[in-house]
């Protein structure tokens, strides 16, 4: 891959058009598809040292939900220098893929792979923690408040920069339930997030009986690789899943068509009331189990079974933990109920995993003094429209964007990668007020609602005259 252009020199007071705030994979993907318009000056900040792709689950041979295309530019930008495969070509690796045939990648290449794209992007500050962002009405320009970090993560100097606009991709945080918060929080106590869970693992396969909590693909990429690596029948492991079944993710051809820009146009427009019993309703269509790790799962407990016995593992859907304890001070108390039963037991356990899952970070304290103009909907969330903006009070000019906080306007397809490229292009495309990448009108057979859906006119078929050869030219 050729070197990456550098940027022209920054005036230290000139304002931005563009600061971001987050170095996830989506800012990441609005980043790369930034970088060839010379009309945009963009700068990103991460807290983190640099980029980190939930390390605690790369697990060996766990793989995306989405397919290759699905990387940070190639739905927008197929001829993009950041594309996945140009990545595979940079590392002389790419007719290994090809013969590989494999459609999704592993989780650990991904991770690999925006590290290369992080590693060469000019416009990136890791080590950068955003404290605050104000809008100056005397500037007409937002002010945003930064401390740069040193290598140990302490504070070494301050910094401002002015901005004509933001987006907002802070990510999201590790999920713990309530009746397990003191746990996790107690030194020394087994309780730890999935997130977690390879920093920990070895000491967990040493215990006598561990519990892993949730059934969603993380649930199940733990429970399958604890399983693996504990003897035959002498597994000790329990299971346990809030959900009525260890469900799988849907994912026929059709459903998948939930994470089209169609389908985000369609929630969009529908009313809150709708939007909010929606996504509730939706959750297996981001929230099951690959099939493909179920049935893993499935022939591994099978092959415990060859030589007679069951295997010490127990796998119980609908249970939740009302309460949680320490016994003694090696050892955990759950206590559980299952909800169909209405019945109560206890158990005691020697380490837990929590695979409850994630949460948007709540924007409250960044956005404090954005606060006084933020448009909010009825349960007080950020109001945000059709091309990604906050809504704010008319006296700010400048924008606001968000990436993968606007479930609630938004839908399932909010957190999916596969919509990345889509979304930060509609950002960039707003934000320019020019079409630098022209989006699809139409991406899903099914029609949403009765209202017909905007199409893309048919190419008209025309006959074509052959022209013979003579000479054999």
């Amino acid at each position: 891959m050729s070197p990456t252009p550098l940027p022209p020199p920054h005036e230290s007071d000139a304002p931005r058009d563009l600061v971001g705030i987050g170095i996830g994979p989506f800012n990441l993907s609005l980043a790369a598809l930034a970088h060839p318009l010379p009309e945009l000056d963009s700068v990103f900040y991460e807290q983190r040292p640099g980029f980190d792709w939930h390390p605690g689950l790369l697990i060996d041979g766990a793989t995306l939900q989405v397919p290759f295309l699905a990387d940070l530019v190639t739905l927008a930008d197929p001829a993009s220098p950041w594309s996945f495969l140009n990545y595979l070509k940079d590392r002389d690796r790419l007719f290994p893929f090809y013969f590989a045939e494999r459609f999704h990648m592993q989780r650990a290449e991904y991770d690999a792979y925006c590290r290369w794209v992080a590693g060469r992007l000019p416009g990136l500050h890791f080590g950068h923690q955003v404290d605050a962002v104000r809008w100056n009405p005397e500037r007409t320009l937002f002010e945003v408040d930064f401390t740069q970090l040193d290598s140990e993560g302490e504070a070494e100097a301050l910094g401002r920069t002015y901005t004509r606009n933001i987006v907002l991709g802070v990510g999201t945080a590790p999920h713990i339930p309530e009746p397990l918060k003191p746990l996790v929080d107690a030194p020394g106590v087994p309780v730890i997030h999935a997130a977690d869970y390879l920093a920990h693992r070895e000491s967990f396969l040493t215990a006598e009986h561990i519990t892993v909590i949730g059934a969603g693909q993380s649930g199940a990429e733990v429970f399958l690789d604890l399983l693996r690596n504990r003897p035959a029948g002498r597994e000790r492991i329990h299971w346990l899943a809030r959900t009525e079944a260890f469900a799988p993710m849907e994912y026929s051809k059709l459903g998948l068509e939930h994470f089209t820009p169609d389908y985000t146009r369609y929630f969009h427009a529908l009313t809150e009331p709708v939007r909010d019993r929606l996504v509730a309703a939706q959750w297996q269509l981001h929230k099951g189990i690959d099939a493909d790790t179920i049935a893993a799962i499935h022939d591994e407990l099978y092959r415990r079974t060859l030589h007679g016995g069951w295997p010490d593992a127990v796998l119980t859907p609908a249970v939740t933990v009302r309460t949680a304890g320490r016994v003694a001070t090696t050892k955990v108390e759950l206590h559980l109920e299952h909800g169909q039963q209405s019945a109560r037991t206890r158990l005691v356990t020697d380490a837990v995993v929590l695979a409850t899952g994630y949460r948007e970070r709540p924007l409250g304290q960044i956005l404090a003094g954005l606060d006084p103009y933020l448009r909010r909907d009825s349960a007080e969330r950020p109001r945000i429209d059709d091309q990604f903006r906050l809504a704010l009070d008319p006296a700010v000019t400048g924008r606001v964007y968000v990436q993968n906080a606007e479930l609630h306007t938004h839908g399932v397809g909010a957190p999916d990668l596969g919509l990345a490229a889509w979304r930060s292009a509609t950002i960039l495309n707003s934000l320019t007020g020019k079409d630098p990448y022209p989006l699809p009108r139409r991406t899903a057979f099914t029609t949403f609602g009765l209202e017909p859906q905007s199409q893309v006119p048919p190419a008209r078929h025309t006959t074509q005259t052959l022209t013979p050869l003579v000479d054999g030219r």
